[in-house]
């Protein structure tokens, strides 16, 4: 059973309080973690937003959406109205001048003593705006905390103005860049099953691992986010933040300690040898696709043209072949796919093994694969050859040893969110981007944005409900590789 250890008492501002990052998992991840006794009675948890809302009808849309967006998880209603006693409103443009924060300034005047964080769940365009609005009111205390969500800007020069702009009211100390996919059991297991288990270290290297790949599929389309990621696209919206933290920590060397500085330096070290793409390179080795019309689940979905109202060169989806230049990662490519409106919800990385150098067995095995599923349950299986039972000869098939974290543990385990909420609240940064994580990530990704725009070319078309453009297969096979895509 885990023991939730209880967090120093806060006040938690969330800006963009009535939208949906909020509604679905910030206060979802909040009440579970007041449910289970880890957030102290004197926290207090203070929603912002431009809304015509008082703090009665803000808690009654919480209280509405979380029973919408997860029906029957909250059984103890006391329990929950009590949480709900923990949360106020107050309505602020944050984008208006420093006189119009008095009713914020007046929500956060009895906060002496307490730890104070400002989530800005809103556009990257404020996060600015509101740094500095916290500077000028006084509300940017020297030991407050600000927690940005991503993406931070949309390539390197919108990025290094946003981290100067916040870096001028708190310090690095102060800033944890979010990423819920670091948050995961699955990504902070692969930290453990690396550099814990002797069984694994000596053998995670270019002696023995054949390629790496990363897999990140949506059944949904843009719902209702056009505008925004029409002007991101896979590469900014997935690959520069979520794809390449997972990369990081497959591929980085062990850290001297579980510091937080120690473990994000290791991550630089990757992205400083992860290969750049030239147009060349990028047309060889990267894929751009975009859904039409199709069936997932069974259920027609639009085209993504459709969806968004107008013809389109955004990708919905991308597929890149990716070398790190490192000695224990030279000649291991690290296969990248990510896309919208594919056939399953489906997140994983796949650490496929070299074939045996002879087989005595007269063929049939299979590589050994580890395979760590994010979601949607999270888990980690284990691909041997094994003997098939039975008599009429010796035949061989591949099977997995399986863990499943929910069978296994039997316990619901906190998600993403509710553990990276905590970990703000205690001040701990090693889950969270630092400064030159997301620049080198940034000057990676812009490089083959500008090989794209240079070889020009439109999104090749792939099914709703299918794997992605038939180029993706093609950039495997090439290899003599194939995505690992099992029924």
């Amino acid at each position: 059973m885990a023991e939730f250890i209880p967090v120093p008492p806060f006040d938690l501002v969330v800006f963009g309080a009535t939208g949906d990052l909020s509604l679905r998992k910030l206060f979802p991840a909040l009440l579970h973690r007041f449910l289970d006794g880890q957030i102290p009675a004197q926290s207090r948890i203070i929603g912002a937003a431009r809304g015509d809302l008082d703090t009665n009808s803000f808690r009654k849309l919480i209280h509405d959406s979380h029973e919408e967006f997860a029906p029957g998880a909250c059984v103890d209603h006391a329990k929950c109205e009590e949480f709900l006693q923990h949360v106020e409103y107050v309505k602020l443009d944050a984008t208006a001048e420093a006189l119009a924060w008095a009713g914020m300034q007046a929500a956060l005047s009895t906060g002496d003593g307490k730890v104070r964080i400002f989530y800005l769940a809103t556009a990257p365009s404020l996060f600015v705006t509101i740094a500095q609005r916290l500077a000028e009111t006084g509300l940017a205390t020297p030991d407050s905390r600000i927690v940005l969500e991503k993406p931070i800007g949309r390539d390197l020069a919108s990025a290094r103005a946003i981290n100067d702009g916040v870096g001028a009211v708190f310090d690095e100390s102060r800033t944890f860049r979010i990423d819920h996919y670091l948050g995961k059991e699955t990504v902070q297991n692969l930290l453990v099953l690396r550099f814990a288990n002797m069984l694994i270290e000596p053998v995670w290297s270019r002696a023995t691992i054949d390629h790496v790949q990363i897999t990140v599929a949506e059944e949904i389309g843009v719902e209702g986010r056009g505008d925004y990621y029409d002007k991101s696209g896979a590469l900014r919206d997935m690959v520069q933040n979520h794809i390449l933290q997972l990369l990081c920590l497959v591929a980085l060397e062990s850290p001297n300690s579980m510091d937080a500085d120690a473990i994000r330096a290791e991550k630089i070290k990757v992205l400083s040898a992860l290969k750049r793409f030239d147009a060349a390179g990028a047309k060889e080795k990267t894929v751009r696709g975009q859904y039409k019309a199709g069936l997932v689940k069974g259920k027609a979905a639009p085209a993504y043209a459709d969806e968004i109202g107008r013809r389109s060169g955004t990708e919905t989806f991308v597929a890149i072949k990716a070398e790190v230049d490192n000695w224990r990662w030279a000649g291991v490519p690290f296969y990248l796919r990510t896309g919208k409106r594919m056939g399953e919800r489906r997140s994983e990385i796949v650490i496929q093994f070299k074939q045996t150098p002879v087989s005595i067995f007269g063929g049939g095995e299979g590589p050994n694969r580890l395979v760590l599923r994010l979601q949607p349950d999270e888990g980690v299986r284990l691909w041997l050859n094994m003997k098939e039972p039975g008599p009429g000869g010796l035949r061989i098939k591949t099977a997995p040893l399986d863990l499943s974290f929910a069978e296994e543990f039997g316990v619901r385990y906190p998600d993403a969110y509710e553990r990276l909420l905590m970990d703000v609240v205690r001040g701990n940064l090693a889950l969270f981007m630092r400064r030159d994580e997301v620049e080198a990530a940034w000057t990676w990704a812009d490089a083959l944005l500008a090989a794209w725009a240079e070889n020009g070319g439109e999104p090749k078309l792939y099914a709703a409900g299918s794997n992605g453009p038939e180029a993706s297969a093609n950039l495997m096979d090439r290899d003599g590789r194939a995505w690992w895509d099992p029924e």
